[in-house]
């Protein structure tokens, strides 16, 4: 949770930011939590864990096991990713774009956009691989936001005050020095300015390579991240440099405004 918000901010809803954060204690791929598991993962005590959790279900946000009392998402959390997607234009656009980055030659190739969210850049579009591969990234997919290419391209095209923004969520929620996310920024700036992409080659998993471009939306309201790649042993840093750069940053400017 956001301390500091919470200790200046006099319209800051404590109460509200605690349910959000127990909302966002699910990870990829679980589907039951305990009040103990989102208290150990909100820093929250018990008591209050357990007044969140009755109505979070009271509302449908999270649904109650009868048999293990454990939690898992309902279906209105759906109701309100699906209204944030509604309300993506840029989405709609971008499907076709995608899956032309994706149908190429190399059938290990999966394109995407994502959106920051805190410290990481969740996905909101995707055309996935051809061939079935144990990396499966699909909408809702989080990446990191400073170690990631498509991180990396959301900071590039951020303001300066949003950065600062994105390093004070960093320090608060990835326990990262300040020097090394300002290196991870530096870094990215710099290379984007050298071949207009940035790169993640290993850095978020070694066995994924990537390259991303910002995105800006048409009107400038919204920020994201567009990128490609796929296992790094059917998609090399040479062939996403030779072969399918020009492609990402031309499929950049297709979607919106080059920062």
């Amino acid at each position: 949770m956001d301390g500091l918000a919470e200790g200046k901010d006099r319209n800051f809803v404590t109460a509200l930011a605690r349910g959000l954060d127990v909302l966002r204690s699910f990870r990829p791929g679980e589907v039951l939590l305990t009040n103990t598991d989102l208290s150990e993962r909100t820093g929250l005590p018990k008591p209050t864990v357990s007044r969140l959790t009755h109505t979070l279900c009271q509302l449908g946000y999270l649904v109650q096991d009868r048999q293990s009392g454990a939690y898992r998402l309902g279906v209105g959390v759906l109701q309100l990713g699906m209204g944030v997607l509604a309300g993506m234009d840029i989405c709609d656009r971008a499907a076709e774009v995608l899956r032309g980055l994706r149908t190429g030659a190399n059938p290990y190739i999966t394109a995407a956009l994502g959106e920051v969210h805190r410290a990481e850049v969740i996905y909101v579009a995707v055309s996935r691989s051809r061939e079935n591969v144990s990396l499966s990234m699909h909408v809702g997919s989080r990446l990191p936001l400073f170690r990631s290419a498509i991180g990396r391209a959301i900071l590039v095209g951020m303001e300066a005050e949003e950065r600062e923004a994105a390093i004070a969520t960093g320090l608060r929620d990835l326990g990262a020095s300040e020097a090394e996310l300002r290196a991870q920024i530096d870094r990215a700036v710099e290379e984007y300015a050298a071949r207009g992409y940035c790169t993640g080659y290993g850095d978020w998993r070694a066995d994924v390579n990537g390259i991303a471009v910002p995105v800006l939306s048409l009107g400038g309201a919204r920020l994201h991240g567009l990128n490609l790649g796929g296992p790094s042993f059917h998609v090399t840093q040479e062939e996403l440099e030779r072969v399918y750069a020009p492609l990402l940053i031309e499929a950049g400017r297709s979607l919106g405004m080059v920062p």
